[in-house]
């Protein structure tokens, strides 16, 4: 068994921000700002020796997106596939695990571990990383199964350290710790417990393993952690800080997708989350968000393949082939078991086509018996979820929409992804307009659209700018879905990203896109 130590971190102090390098800092990646920060609450606020005096200080630190520290360059493309653990005995029982290492796997867990291993069988990884812990441990050894090359340790995947929390039912923490329970529930980004900030120390240790992630000679990389860690490593990756615990969800032995690629100039890589908690069981199942139970949702589907695919043209307002239709036949099948309020599409023919799709399987769910009386699921067409005609007016050649390379976006000129931005923030409102209406109390709208919007209306709902759209990957026949626990008004919840699954054998691999498969 191999293992690895923490890479020491510098911190640097100046009078309105503190930075976050590796001892090994690289040129920093042009995405992004340069530096992972920390901005404190009062510019005039005295400093003290040591961040945590600072912390106490101050009281809490201003939430803002923390910009990634400079990545190591990379030499070829490198994709790493994230797994959190299978149901352990403490997730059965609601107890605070943190990164104590009393649970092990339950037999549901061993089955999902099996599931994940059933997946990711035909996919020729280089390289496993797994957490210490007996419960990541095992589900590593299960999806590993019998490849040769060893298992690499690293306590920092360990899940997150939260101190006198751990062990504790969720009843006894609020019984026993009060205000710093609820902290924990609400706020966790400033939550403190025993004098430590376990989130602030979880994103700096995530930020360490991408350092020994991406400097490890290997290509394609199986790394198999815990919730919060792995959330933490998404998270640090595309440069979002600690106010995103808790946002980008991490279901058992789900599977997150990251793909990084060098720069020609060299330096930090280009990084693409290319999928996020492909779970084993459905995604739009019944359930909490982030431990909080949930009423409303929009569930972004991408319409199947068009013609474009067997035809010269791949612009233009193309009908779905028969692959497409195909796909959105599946897509409605996976969400027969919700009550959709309402569809709203792009008047483009392949849009309309999925979303009809969508809307016929839903009408009849209700109406098996022959006393039965169809239920109406509203329909509507929004003109600015078609961006289309912008895109075609790109210098650059039109990409056709079933076959997009991860980072696609990042290939248009500003010019272009701006009016992309500008016209998402129209549609981004309309949508939180529709599920803010009155007539229901809990709504679940689905909405279709081109890849490109949709990529933007998940930027609009996790608060980012028009930089990040090049974060982000769909791939045709997708759902992605983002939930609101706390209403329209509140933040959302992003509780899977280009979700395929349900395609069945039509279904793009879960660590291979459409495009460039031999680089990995």
């Amino acid at each position: 068994m191999i293992s690895i130590t923490p890479t020491t971190l510098v911190l640097h102090r100046n009078p309105s921000f503190f930075f976050f390098f590796p001892s090994t800092a690289t040129r920093p990646n042009p995405s992004f700002p340069s530096f992972f920060t920390i901005r404190s609450s009062s510019s005039s606020s005295s400093f003290s020796t040591s961040l945590q005096e600072l912390e106490k200080e101050q009281g809490e630190l201003r939430s803002e997106l923390y910009a990634s520290a400079p990545f190591p360059p990379i030499k070829s493309a490198k994709r790493v596939i994230l797994v959190r653990h299978g149901q352990s005995t403490w997730n059965e029982e609601g107890r605070i695990q943190g990164s104590s290492d009393f649970s092990v796997l339950t037999k549901k867990g061993e089955a999902q571990a099996e599931t994940s291993r059933q997946m990711l069988i035909d996919d020729s990884f280089d390289a496993c990383f797994s957490s210490p812990l007996i419960r990541s441990k095992r589900t590593a050894e299960i999806i590993w199964g019998s490849r040769e090359t060893e298992l690499i340790t690293d306590s920092d995947l360990r899940e997150i350290d939260l101190y006198s929390f751990q062990g504790l039912l969720k009843h006894e923490g609020k019984a026993k710790f009060g205000p710093a329970f609820r902290q924990w529930q609400v706020d966790a980004a400033n939550f403190n417990i025993d004098g430590h900030y376990p989130v602030r120390e979880l994103w700096a240790r995530a930020r360490s393993c991408w350092t020994k992630i991406l400097l490890h000679e290997s290509r394609s990389v199986l790394v198999v952690a815990h919730n919060a860690v792995n959330q933490a490593l998404v998270a640090t990756a595309i440069g979002l800080g600690t106010e995103y615990f808790r946002i980008l969800l991490q279901s058992n032995c789900g599977v997150s997708v990251l793909d990084f690629t060098p720069r020609p100039e060299g330096g930090s890589p280009f990084i693409c989350l290319n999928r996020l908690n492909q779970t084993p069981n459905s995604p739009i199942a019944a359930g909490s968000s982030g431990g909080r139970k949930t009423s409303n949702r929009i569930i972004l589907a991408c319409h199947g393949y068009t013609q474009s695919n067997t035809e010269a043209s791949t612009s233009g307002d193309l009908p779905m082939n028969m692959l497409g239709i195909i796909q959105s036949q599946k897509t409605a099948e996976l969400l027969l078991d919700l009550k959709v309020s309402s569809i709203i599409s792009s008047p483009k023919k392949a849009c309309f086509e999925t979303a009809m799709a969508i809307s016929r399987v839903q009408e009849a769910a209700d109406c098996l018996g022959a006393d039965c009386v169809p239920r109406y699921v509203e329909m509507k067409q929004i003109e600015h979820l078609d961006v289309e005609n912008i895109l075609q007016q790109s210098n650059r050649d039109a990409t056709e929409v079933s076959a997009l390379p991860h980072g696609w976006l990042n290939k248009y000129e500003d010019r272009i992804t701006s009016a992309v931005w500008n016209q998402s923030e129209k549609a981004w409102q309309s949508l939180l307009g529709e599920l803010s209406a009155e007539s229901e109390p809990s709504k679940t709208i689905v909405v279709v659209g081109h890849p490109a919007i949709h990529i933007a209306l998940m930027g609009h709902c996790l608060n980012l700018t028009k930089e990040w759209m090049g974060s982000f990957h769909l791939d045709a026949g997708s759902i992605s879905v983002l939930d609101f626990p706390d209403g329209p008004s509140g933040r959302g919840v992003i509780r899977c990203i280009n979700y395929t699954a349900h395609l069945g054998r039509w279904s793009i691999p879960i660590t291979r896109s459409t495009v460039g498969d031999e680089e990995f």
